[in-house]
């Protein structure tokens, strides 16, 4: 088989908004500039658009991104991005399987490329192409000279997911709103971690986490807990790496119907590395502002045609623009994937990962505003302000399709976390006479998750209506011990011990030792502190049916059965055992009409619950009550455009309540209090992909209102804004290639007022942050990154947890990259 292809590859896109800072003096605020320039630049293509649309005849060439496997896939999903109609007979494509296709292509070619080696041809009919067996067993396929644009190797935008419905489904397809993070946006910025990855998607916000773990802000909903990784929950508290990572998903809304507890306000979903058959390797070497050193390794190795294996690595070693805060992470993750037949596939995978840092709980606040220091200035001392965390998981994956359109997955994951971490903070605002409180506790947290899911996928024609149906079991099973212990600083109070004694220290010198004679601190377990051990067993039944009524109308309806048992133990104090059962059931239905092809629009409604476990009792007394679980409900309604194959446009307006509430003490993150009902409302706008093939753009903008419905608690009275949520948000990411190797990007984030707690009482400023990066391919193998960070200096606080504990944003900071392929 003789196959000719001229490919120019370009190893950067993006686009760059250069004019922005020069209007940053004018009338127009970053956020509307960048508004307008938007609509325009939509507007603009939206005529071009809708001409292709409304032409019979199809375009010259058109980009595709179609992934690897089953060729009867594959096909529905080319005529979808093609508009061309396309026939073929099931039977002969039923069992072929296709190696998919991404880049620029015009018909005949794609259609060509993805048949190789499945000895079948595509030839051209009055009203289309039809896909039948090939005129003679050695015919040769030659498929015409190509060429390959810039946007098909390298983009911002994904087409599919298989995560929010468990199939893999175009995402114009899936009635809520979702952000994916790609590979190649996740290198452009440079990014490492949760945080810093979801700047740039809107709705999403993010939050201090006491300065030693990840924690996200959806829909104005704070949560530690609504992690996975490949679909499988990774609840323990600490901050993740994305050294292993392909791309993140970010699903917005009650999404309980898919992963069962949890999935309130929004999940995040980790997409792992796996090996494959393109045989690569890759070391990154990273370093820059504040002694920041950091080295990455991807190697992936095909065995044979049936065996490859990957290893990615990780070592990082950095300080920070915080007096005395440093951060050493490192993290091995060895894969193996198996192909036994052309219809199963086995993927191993196992992750040591640790991480130590220092436990940064920011600055306090002065008369309702964040108190006016240095941005490097710490509160406590850092030297024993300390967090370390040790995670070792086992995952495996095994697939295999059926003749008949039957597909079963099984996943089961291993995760073992051991956590301990102390910190020695500002408890209080900078009282009338220039001093602060400041208060110590530690704790120490094991924790052992066991999962196991199985899915049926089969898809099926009951008359003209198509469905894509799913069934599936999950069960599982968390053991954690919780132990914190309260500090006490200048020594314990012998005469009354269980009494914490009052420790301040003035704002001119905040930073004690702690281990010295006057500064001593003593830890001890209380009886409100939390010595508990909680084991929960989880048995969950799912089904979900993806129907096409008509080609302009689908529907998605799904429920999921959670039995969620909690056996609770609190070994000190008042001796507390609990045992409760909760027997959830967690519905979704969506409607999807399409008018045209490329454009989607949707309602939906969904509901999820959040059962109470493991570090959510860690900070609230415990009762029955406390375990009732918190319940979601999500209404939503939206319009998703692909303005073409490799560029999207979304808009949603939602309406998320949420009962039974956990909310945060506004003057003690350690200590929490329930609030009966919130209510959150908000209107989403999202671009990401190529506008251009040398200008690649990922961002949004969201306008969001919360407010407590139902309190009869002072620390968040009915009617209070809801904490650590903005009333607008705009972000946008935008890199422009200049030459095949010579790149730059702009990034513009702001951010409106915000309260830091539900008290209302402390008000964090908004700002206006602009980011940049120049790109350069050095060689044929190495390229090189510099990313700047704040380019204009600004002050801002970026993250809260409390009205006392505010993390300033960093200065400007600049990375350099050196990434090597061989």
């Amino acid at each position: 088989m003789c196959v000719t292809a001229t490919v120019f590859k370009r190893q950067y896109k993006n686009s760059h908004f250069h004019k922005l800072s020069a209007h940053q003096n004018r009338s127009l605020t970053a956020m509307q500039y960048s508004l307008i320039c938007l609509f325009f630049i939509v507007l603009a293509l939206s005529n071009s658009v809708l001409a292709q649309v409304a032409n019979v005849t199809p375009v010259i060439e058109k980009n595709y991104s179609i992934p690897a496997g089953s060729l009867t896939e594959a096909l529905k999903q080319f005529e979808q991005q093609s508009g061309v109609k396309l026939t073929f007979d099931a039977e002969i494509v039923k069992d072929a399987r296709t190696q998919g296709l991404s880049g620029r292509f015009d018909v005949q070619s794609g259609l060509n490329f993805m048949l190789i080696g499945s000895e079948l041809q595509a030839v051209t009919k009055d009203d289309g192409y039809a896909v039948i067996k090939s005129q003679a067993s050695n015919a040769i396929t030659v498929l015409p000279s190509i060429q390959v644009a810039a946007s098909s190797v390298d983009r911002y935008n994904a087409t599919t997911s298989v995560t929010a419905t468990k199939t893999d489904t175009l995402l114009r397809d899936v009635p809520q709103s979702i952000s994916v993070l790609t590979n190649e946006l996740i290198q452009d910025q440079a990014v490492q971690s949760l945080g810093e990855a979801v700047r740039y998607v809107p709705g999403v916000g993010v939050s201090q986490g006491e300065g030693n773990r990840d924690a996200l802000i959806f829909r104005g909903n704070r949560s530690t807990g609504d992690f996975f990784i490949d679909g499988t929950r990774d609840d323990a508290q600490y901050a993740r790496d994305l050294y292993n990572i392909e791309r993140v998903e970010v699903l917005k809304g009650a999404n309980g119907m898919i992963f069962g507890r949890g999935g309130s306000g929004g999940v995040i979903n980790r997409v792992t590395k796996q090996a494959n058959w393109d045989s690569g390797r890759e070391l990154s070497f990273q370093g820059g502002s504040f002694n920041r050193k950091r080295i990455t390794a991807d190697i992936n190795q095909v065995i044979n045609d049936k065996v490859a294996i990957r290893v990615n690595g990780m070592f990082e070693d950095s300080g920070s623009f915080r007096d005395g805060v440093n951060s050493r992470r490192r993290g091995i993750s060895p894969t193996i994937t198996f192909k036994p037949t052309n219809r199963t596939k086995v993927v191993l995978n196992m992750e040591r990962y640790h991480d130590d840092r220092t436990a940064d709980r920011g600055i306090p606040s002065f008369n309702g505003r964040p108190v006016s220091v240095g941005r490097s200035q710490f509160f406590g001392d850092p030297k024993n302000s300390h967090s370390d965390v040790e995670v070792l998981s086992f995952n495996s994956f095994i697939e295999h399709k059926f003749g008949f359109g039957l597909t079963l997955r099984n996943r089961t994951n291993y995760t073992d976390y051991d956590k301990f971490y102390q910190n020695i903070f500002a408890g209080g605002p900078v009282d009338a006479f220039g001093e602060v409180e400041l208060n110590a506790y530690n704790s120490t947290t094991s924790r052992k998750n066991v999962f196991n899911q199985t899915d049926f996928l089969y898809s099926l024609d009951t008359g003209p209506i198509s469905h894509t149906l799913l069934a599936g079991i999950e069960i599982g099973q968390q053991i954690t011990n919780d132990l914190r212990q309260t500090g006490f600083i200048g020594g314990i109070n012998r005469e009354r011990p269980n009494q914490r004694t009052r420790f301040t220290v003035p704002l001119s010198n905040p930073v004690i030792d702690s281990t010295l004679p006057d500064n001593r601190t003593d830890y001890q377990t209380l009886a409100s502190d939390a010595d508990n051990r909680s084991v929960v067993d989880i048995t969950s039944l799912y089904i979900q049916d993806q129907i096409e009524i008509l080609p302009q109308l689908q529907a998605i309806a799904g429920v999921r059965y959670d039995l969620f048992e909690v056996d609770f133990v609190k070994r000190n104090g008042s001796g507390t055992q609990l045992k409760t059962r909760d027997d959830l059931i967690s519905p979704r239905f969506g409607l999807i009409y399409k008018p045209l092809e490329p454009v989607s629009i949707y309602t939906s409604y969904s509901r999820a619950f959040v059962p109470r476990a493991g570090e959510q009792l860690t900070s609230i007394q415990v009762t029955r009550a406390t375990l009732k679980p918190e319940k979601f409900t999500t209404l939503e309604a939206g319009v998703k455009w692909d303005i073409r194959p490799d560029l999207a446009v979304t808009g949603a307006v939602y309406q998320l309540d949420r009962d039974n509430v956990i909310a945060i003490d506004p003057s003690d993150s350690s200590r929490a209090f329930l609030v009966k009902g919130q209510r959150t409302k908000g209107v989403e706008l999202s671009v990401s992909g190529q506008l251009t093939p040398n200008w690649s753009v990922m961002g949004g903008y969201a306008f969001q209102h919360g407010e407590i419905t139902d309190s009869d608690n002072d620390l968040g009275k009915e009617g209070a804004s809801v904490a650590e949520l903005p009333r607008n948000t705009f972000s946008m990411w935008s890199r422009y290639d200049f030459t095949p190797k010579l790149g730059a990007a702009f990034g513009v984030i702001n951010r409106s007022d915000m309260f830091a707690s539900t008290g209302n009482e402390v008000r964090v400023q908004g700002f206006t942050r602009v980011d940049a990066a120049l790109y350069a391919q050095l060689s044929r193998q190495v390229r090189a990154q510099v990313n700047i960070k704040n380019i204009f200096n600004t002050k801002y606080i970026t993250a809260v947890q409390n009205d006392n504990n505010l993390t300033p944003g960093a200065p400007i900071m600049v990375h350099a990259s050196l990434i090597a392929n061989f």
